[in-house]
């Protein structure tokens, strides 16, 4: 694949950036959903904006998944963008750090070129499809370690709360047997440490804008990308049970995810 895909995504995420951090100062805030319950800011349908028009200028004849503007999943489709304008936009409008857009590039329903840019710490990760995944465009690495006591994971929480105890039974299990749990409010974030080792794993359900190119950025890095349970459909875009990790962790985390959900039984 041509790294001029590459190099179009980075561009438009760092101009999206550019344009959240300027608009971070004054926002309007509004909440979606069937409940109200999901917060959006003006800066997030600016950002989409700013990325979908690119995409339709550059390339008109492909198909875009977009958290704000088009979340409707296309289907047999072989270009296929996939655009989360703000990942973590409730961190975005309470001041914090932790923000990102993510922009992928599917051919042919397979994830060929990634970005996730966080303007705040001035960090793009980056990955094509075997040609490794870099941050600041030196190659990054997850990390080494074997054991699950020694081991940072990360997770994160719904709006909607009505699986609360069985995402708390998750925690509780997997807090038991790990170092220690991190929950930092932007999945595209959390898979991209886990991909250059600030975490050695990340389990969530997320929708598919929200992990779409950290998924490709973590494996070019040598992490594990898959879930607790096999999907159905096209397990690049299916958001429920995610499971990320370092090769070696990956299967006991997913032992014990499976055990928490047995707990129910």
């Amino acid at each position: 694949m041509s790294s001029s895909i590459l190099e179009f995504a980075e561009r438009c995420a760092r101009q999206a950036g550019q344009l959240i951090a300027g608009q971070r100062h004054q926002l309007t805030i509004q909440f979606k959903g069937s409940a109200a319950e999901e917060l959006v800011t003006q800066a997030d349908i600016a950002a989409d904006t700013l990325i979908c028009d690119a995409i339709k200028e550059q390339f008109p004849e492909h198909q875009i998944l977009s958290e704000e503007l088009s979340p409707d999943n296309p289907t047999d489709v072989a270009h296929l963008w996939v655009i989360d304008p703000i990942d973590g936009t409730v961190n975005y409008a309470h001041q914090h750090s932790q923000v990102a857009i993510s922009i992928a590039y599917f051919f042919q329903g397979q994830v060929s070129a990634a970005v996730v840019y966080n303007p705040f710490s001035d960090e793009l990760f980056a990955a094509e499809q075997g040609q490794g995944a870099t941050l600041n465009g030196q190659p990054i690495r997850c990390s080494d370690k074997t054991e699950l006591k020694r081991a940072l994971i990360a997770t994160g929480f719904p709006y909607v709360k009505d699986e609360l105890p069985l995402l708390m039974r998750r925690l509780n299990t997997v807090l038991a047997n790990c170092a220690d749990i991190r929950r930092l409010g932007s999945a595209a974030l959390d898979i991209c440490w886990v991909a250059c080792g600030r975490l050695d794993g990340y389990y969530e359900s997320v929708k598919p804008w929200d992990f779409a190119a950290a998924q490709l950025i973590a494996t070019e890095a040598g992490a594990r990308f898959g879930h607790t349970y096999v999907p159905d459909g096209n397990p690049q875009l299916e958001g429920d049970n995610l499971l990320i990790s370092n090769p070696a962790l990956f299967e006991p985390l997913r032992q014990l995810l499976l055990r928490a959900d047995q707990l129910s039984l």
